[in-house]
């Protein structure tokens, strides 16, 4: 069993260190290298390399550089962690204070939540590791930074194409980590910054059953390296394109997400981090934070431009170019958000097949409207959407699940699309934008 692997892994590793982290200035990029060893098993070398043209900020302080980089790495850590698990972590590449230490231990915790589920780990936060620092600090009291404009990540996915919508009207740059065509494509003639991230090889190597593996917190290190790029490009605002519909969890009736790093929760705990460690005002916002999945897949609807372009399939971004797999729960949940507003033949011609015709999808299904412990453990709207979707596509569907749903699941959930729903950092100007958006939005 993986737990027992756990423990043994444990008793044998039981020390991973941040060692070094560099910048090193190249021609036409800034190159991050960590490493990062586990004694007496691996040394591990992990790169970023950022293009210096996408660059605009002509005063750089090079210990707040050097100080986001360094706690970048701690983030990046996290990868190799879950190998072995070890009970200690021993920073020498820097230091960090006590707050520090409790706020990243909290990332590791629940970001690797859904790790430990799918691994049989049962853990505590108190007994997972214990920070060891033996790194010097950085000073980074008193940094003048005045930023302008936006930041927007860019995932190719529906969301970030709703954001670049509803802020056309701005100055922007958009943020993406090893690009692929279809994020070209959603991008446009917008500005942009493609990020290079190289996991070391050795790393996958261990994916083989005697090591653990399994899911990481990977919106984390997209909030670290994105105010890593606008600290470099001199923007004010990163804007993200997080739904409030992540805050749900995973497991049902527990804490455990495969969204931690994307829910409400981690946005403030990160605000509050920056805030108290770098005291720059650079803000972290998701736009798409106060709106569910369904309202966003409303608004998405209405930009046909991107609907053959966008993709959101993990599996299907392995390929190249990136496709729709059709297989797996989040093909089918993007299949079913969108039909509840298009007709059957144009949600068809975007992925060439009709998903709600397929039998072999009805456990996905089943997951997707609450009918199981568990929700697939993919970035998915909630079980509410997903019923309320339903109800809107059995009026004039008879594919095998529709008609699963309305013989045996069927319940009236009525959803107010022109309302904000969650809790949320947006400013106040940007806030009036998604208002006016879905003012008027009704199925």
């Amino acid at each position: 069993m993986k737990s027992s692997i756990f423990s043994s892994l444990r008793e044998k590793y039981s020390k991973i260190i941040y060692k070094t982290y560099k910048i090193n200035y190249e021609e036409d990029i800034i190159r991050l290298e960590y490493v990062f060893e586990i004694p007496e098993f691996r040394i591990f070398n992990h790169y970023i390399s950022v293009p210096k043209q996408a660059l605009a900020n002509d005063s750089i302080n090079q210990n707040m550089l050097y100080s986001i980089v360094f706690r970048l790495g701690i983030v990046e850590l996290i990868n190799y962690y879950k190998c072995v698990c070890p009970k200690i972590i021993e920073i020498k590449a820097g230091f960090i204070n006590e707050y520090e230490k409790n706020w990243f231990k909290k990332l590791y915790y629940n970001g690797l939540g859904e790790f430990f589920y799918v691994n049989g780990i049962e853990i505590t936060q108190d007994e997972l590791f214990k920070f060891v620092v033996t790194g010097q600090d950085i000073n980074i009291n008193n940094v003048e930074y005045h930023g302008i404009g936006n930041l927007i990540p860019i995932g190719g996915g529906k969301d970030s194409c709703v954001t670049l919508e509803l802020m056309k009207n701005y100055d922007n740059k958009c943020f993406v980590i090893n690009h692929k065509q279809v994020d070209i494509d959603c991008i446009g003639d917008h500005n942009s910054c493609f990020v290079k991230r190289i996991i070391d090889k050795k790393l996958l190597e261990l994916n083989d059953g005697e090591y653990l593996s399994g899911h990481t917190p990977y919106s984390a290190m997209i909030a670290f390296l994105s105010y890593l790029v606008a600290y470099l490009d001199n923007r004010k605002y990163i804007v993200l394109s997080n739904e409030g519909s992540a805050n749900e969890a995973t497991i049902i009736g527990t804490n455990i997400n495969h969204q931690y790093s994307k829910t409400y929760e981690f946005e403030k705990d990160f605000c509050d981090y920056v805030s108290n460690i770098f005291k720059i005002d650079i803000k972290y916002f998701s736009l798409l934070r106060p709106l569910k999945e369904i309202q966003i897949a409303y608004l998405f609807t209405k930009y046909p431009k991107y609907h053959k372009i966008f993709r959101s399939c993990n599996i299907g971004s392995k390929n190249e170019p990136w496709i729709w797999c059709n297989n797996c729960p989040k093909c089918l949940f993007i299949f079913i958000i969108l039909r509840a507003f298009m007709i059957k033949e144009d949600v068809v011609d975007i992925f060439g097949e009709n998903l709600l015709d397929r039998k072999d999808l009805e456990r996905d299904f089943l997951e997707l409207i609450g009918s199981k412990d568990t929700k697939p453990f993919e970035c998915v709207g909630t079980i509410e959407e997903v019923k309320c979707a339903m109800n809107r596509i059995i009026n004039d569907d008879n594919s095998y699940l529709s008609k699963l749903y309305q013989n045996m699941y069927y319940k009236t959930i009525n959803i107010d699309l022109s309302k904000i729903y969650y809790e949320n950092n947006v400013i106040d100007e940007y806030l009036e934008i998604v208002n006016e958006a879905i003012k008027d939005a009704k199925f």
